[in-house]
């Protein structure tokens, strides 16, 4: 299931008046990491979709909605819920782990 792809001028759309939390992978192509993060990000989207959104962000392309998140480093996930930020992680993580810190939105 490939994931949605958000930009600066979708953001608040797709992100911040969404209905349900929603992840956004902050990433870039050329970001090892980021490639490696992918497939689990894909995977709990169609596991979990009906309660989480998972969107990507390329920060390359959009640099202000990265710029105006503090966004330092890559792969860094932001979980949205009612337009505010209440989940940060950082860095590439397995499926499993990705789950545990996300269990509270997605039951």
């Amino acid at each position: 299931m490939a994931l949605k792809n958000v930009t600066d001028d979708s953001f608040e759309q797709d992100v911040l008046k969404s209905d349900k939390p929603v992840l956004v992978d902050f990433w870039a192509p050329w970001c090892g990491p980021c490639r490696q993060l992918a497939p689990s990000l894909e995977a709990i989207a169609a596991e979990h979709g009906e309660q989480i959104e998972i969107v990507k962000l390329n920060i390359d392309e959009n640099p202000d909605t990265a710029v105006k998140y503090g966004v330092m480093s890559i792969p860094t996930m932001n979980v949205y819920v009612g337009g505010e930020v209440v989940q940060t992680i950082v860095g590439a993580k397995p499926k499993a782990a990705l789950e545990r810190e996300l269990a509270e939105h997605i039951g």
